[in-house]
């Protein structure tokens, strides 16, 4: 082992053996990433004090100084953050190192940068994926069996009555309805006035015979006017009963 490497592994087991304290002193955070090893810029080992920096997320997460073509970086993960499995890049001086690295705790180790000023190797242009060959279109399938119906909805508010309708066109005349039943006989009417006095008899003959001949008129004539007054006033009852 050549000198400057025994430096830079010498360099690591005195970071490796300060951990135990700084640990203690962070209230025991992930142990941070070592690395260390040879850096060379532009083909050329880099000189002493040329700043090696180790990039996390696009920021600076270590840095350090080449001594005798040597660097050693201590790459601690800062409180409120997570480095775990992020992919680590380095930069020696102004040109960037095509090795890269990831952050494990407690991880790391020897790592021999080979660094290029100016603008780094072109990322390659990715490959878009063969487009998926599709397969006939498969039969049919059955039909799925009915859903279970869905919970009834809540009862929706009343809604306003609405306006009256237009009255309806006038009815057809209805037939001729029966004839009523016959009324109760009315009540009969009162008696008719008397009937004026008939005529005076034919004087009867003189005698016995005349007074029989006149008696047996004067019934006769009794009852004519009798039947006269009858007649009379069953006319005047007729006459009221048509009234």
């Amino acid at each position: 082992m050549t000198k400057a490497k025994l430096v830079a592994v010498t360099a690591v087991m005195v970071m490796l053996l300060a951990l135990p304290a700084m640990v203690l002193a962070q209230a025991q955070p992930p142990r941070p990433a070592v690395f260390g090893g040879s850096a060379t810029l532009d083909g050329v080992t880099a000189s002493n004090g040329t700043v090696v920096t180790a990039i996390i997320d696009g920021a600076s997460a270590a840095t350090n100084t080449v001594k005798d073509g040597n660097y050693a970086l201590l790459i601690s993960q800062p409180p409120n953050a997570s480095y775990a499995g992020k992919e680590i890049t380095f930069k020696v001086g102004s040109g960037t190192a095509a090795e890269r690295a990831t952050w494990v705790a407690d991880g790391g180790g020897e790592l021999n940068l080979i660094a290029t000023s100016g603008p780094g190797p072109a990322a390659a242009t990715p490959v878009p994926p063969p487009a998926p060959v599709l397969g006939a279109p498969g039969p049919k399938g059955d039909k799925g069996d009915k859903g279970d119906s869905g919970v009834p909805g809540p009862a929706g508010s009343k809604g306003d009555a609405g306006a009256a309708g237009a009255a309806g066109a006038a009815g057809a005349k209805g037939d001729k309805g029966d004839a009523g039943a016959a009324g109760a006989p009315g009540a009969a009417g009162p008696a008719g006035a008397a009937g004026a006095v008939g005529p005076a008899g034919a004087a009867g003959a003189d005698g016995k015979a005349a007074a029989t001949g006149g008696g047996l008129l004067g019934i006769i004539g009794l009852i004519v006017a009798v039947v006269a007054l009858i007649a009379a006033g069953g006319a005047i009852m007729m006459g009221g009963s048509r009234r």
